[in-house]
Parts: structure tokens; C-alpha cells; sequence
């Protein structure tokens, strides 16, 4: 009877919006809400703005948006919340930059700025990303990355169809960046989701070198992806930068008793908020336990961490 449940929790997982179009419903649901937080995401980011407290202002803003659909009597108990927390990362910084208010920076004018941040409704994500210039001028660098960036995402977007291929994707992006004289970021994959997946093995790979390659595979009706497009003005290699990394997600097949009180508070917490998607101990109120927390739970493999990468100082990404 076990394995028969087993399977059939399987079963849920691999369906598609082609097997229950509901599916695709509670995505479209979960962007449009993505789409008016990237509104006013954009709107908040401005010189001398505090960076935690607009990734703060963003996630709150969202969670309140989510409890408005599906709000019917039978829909009204879906999980919904964050899939990726608020994320705001400056010039040459790649990605995941989510600080805490003891430790946030201000945006300035000129600074590009790459927003990201996801919802999910019933565990069924969308993820948002967009690239603006602090007061919305922008040349050289700045002008080049963020152009080849939009570009090169048009171009995977069609190249995202029935019976392409995966490395069809790659080699349309490194086109466009050839074009602008960048290159896209190294490390980058885009992954096929499914409920609470946003990481699946089926990859699109930002770009490809001897050292980095991936399996070649069709696309099908019913895929979804979260399609990550990253461009840099250097040579493309990100560096783990010299920032505390805020942004974890439980690693679900990893067990263990933690030993200290504050770690088993803190991982009790994660398991009732964020039991499969990305979260930020920027939200939690007892950030000092959090960041005693994570040590543990991180020493033990129970949580892994997103850290913030950066290009060489000088150099942009988009």
C-alpha cells in the first residue's frame, strides 16, 4: 500500500498542464502576480534606496497578492507564497544579493540593477527577472550587456519549441552576445520545473565550454521552464563574492538531528515555511538565531545555499 502511494504521489508530480490545464492556470496566476511586483520593484528602485528594504517591501507585496487568487471557497487553502525571494544585485554583481537590513547597501545613480524574485501558487512556480539603470540612462557597457541580455532572451524564447533541442537555446544566446561583443555568464542553468521543482535535471545550459556541457534533449508539449538569461562584459566567469550568502533551500533527500537549540528553532521554521523552495533568512524575526542556525544546518548538508557570485570588479552583468 506504501508503494502505491508513493507512485501515485509520483504520478501527481510528473503531470503536465496538457494531462490537468489547471496547471497552467495557477502559473499564468502566480506571473501575473510576478508582474505586477516587477511594477513596483521597478518603481521602488531609485538613488539612495535601501536594497533590504525593497527586496523586503517586494516579498511582502507579493504574499499579500497571492491570498487575492484562487480566493474561492474550494481554492482558498492552496499553498501559495514565495518560489525565490526578492533578490536586487548591482552592477557587477551576478545574482542572489538579498541582504539583511544590518548589512544592506544603497542603489545609486547609474547603478544596473537586475531584479529577480519568483511566486509559486500550489507549489506551481513563475520567476521574474529584469535588468533596469538607476535613473534610466544608459551607454557603453551598461547600454551593451543590458540590449544583448533582452535580445538574447527573445532569441531562446523562440528557440524554445516542440522537438528543438536544448543546445538549439545556447547557441542562439552566445549568437546574440557575439553580436554585442559580451559574453554570457558561465554556470548559468535554466531548469525544467514541475510542483515544488524549480531544479529539475532537464537543463539549459547559459553557455558552453569543454569544461561545462550538458546532455542534449528534445523539448515536449507540456514542458515549463525557468529560462535564465545572463550576460557579462567580461569574460564571463562569476567568483563567489566577499558578501554573506542570505538565499538557502532545503536540500529534501538530507536528514539529521541537529544538536543546538537555535538550529532546531531555525530548521523547524524552514520546514513550515519553505519545506521545497528557495527562501531568505533576511524575513525571518530572529535573524540572529537564523544566521546561528544556517551554520549547522549547512555543516550537515540539510540546507544548501545560493551565494552571491560577482565578475571582476569594473565589469557589468545583465
Amino acid at each position: 500500500m506504501e508503494g502505491a502511494t508513493t507512485q501515485e504521489e509520483q504520478d501527481l508530480y510528473d503531470q503536465s498542464f496538457i494531462d490537468v490545464p489547471a496547471i497552467l492556470d495557477k502559473h499564468k496566476a502566480a506571473a501575473d502576480v510576478c508582474q505586477a511586483a516587477l511594477t513596483k520593484a521597478i518603481a521602488l528602485c531609485v538613488a539612495d534606496a535601501d536594497i533590504s528594504t525593497i527586496c523586503g517591501t517586494v516579498d511582502t507585496f507579493i504574499e499579500e497578492e497571492l491570498l487575492k487568487v484562487f480566493s474561492n471557497k474550494k481554492s482558498k487553502k492552496l499553498e501559495r507564497g514565495i518560489a525565490f525571494p526578492t533578490c536586487l544585485s548591482v552592477n557587477e554583481m551576478c545574482g542572489h544579493y538579498s541582504p539583511c537590513a544590518d548589512e544592506s547597501t544603497k542603489l545609486a545613480t547609474e547603478d544596473l540593477v537586475k531584479i529577480e524574485f519568483g511566486a509559486h501558487i500550489d507549489g506551481y512556480t513563475a520567476n521574474i527577472a529584469h535588468t533596469v539603470i538607476i535613473g534610466g540612462k544608459a551607454n557603453g557597457k551598461k547600454a551593451a550587456v543590458t540590449l544583448a541580455a533582452y535580445d538574447a532572451f527573445q532569441a531562446a524564447t523562440r528557440s524554445i519549441r516542440s522537438g528543438s533541442l536544448n543546445h538549439d537555446v545556447t547557441a542562439n544566446i552566445a549568437k546574440v552576445c557575439t553580436e554585442y561583443g559580451v559574453e554570457p555568464l558561465q554556470g548559468v542553468l535554466s531548469h525544467k520545473v514541475k510542483k515544488h521543482l524549480m531544479d529539475g535535471n532537464e537543463v539549459i545550459i547559459n553557455k558552453e565550454t569543454p569544461e561545462q556541457r550538458v546532455d542534449d534533449w528534445e523539448f515536449a508539449p507540456g514542458d515549463v521552464f525557468g529560462l535564465d538569461v545572463y550576460v557579462s562584459s567580461g569574460d564571463g566567469m562569476g567568483r563567489e563574492a566577499d558578501v554573506r550568502c542570505t538565499v538557502y533551500k532545503r536540500e529534501m533527500d538530507m536528514q539529521y538531528s541537529l544538536k543546538s537549540k537555535s538550529a532546531r528553532a531555525f530548521f523547524s521554521e524552514v520546514n513550515k515555511k519553505y519545506p521545497t523552495l528557495p527562501f531568505s533568512i533576511r524575513g525571518f524575526e530572529d535573524l540572529t538565531g537564523a544566521k546561528v542556525g544556517i551554520k549547522e544546518c549547512m555543516n550537515h548538508e540539510l540546507i544548501m545555499g545560493y551565494p552571491c557570485l560577482t565578475e571582476k570588479p569594473g565589469e557589468v552583468v545583465a
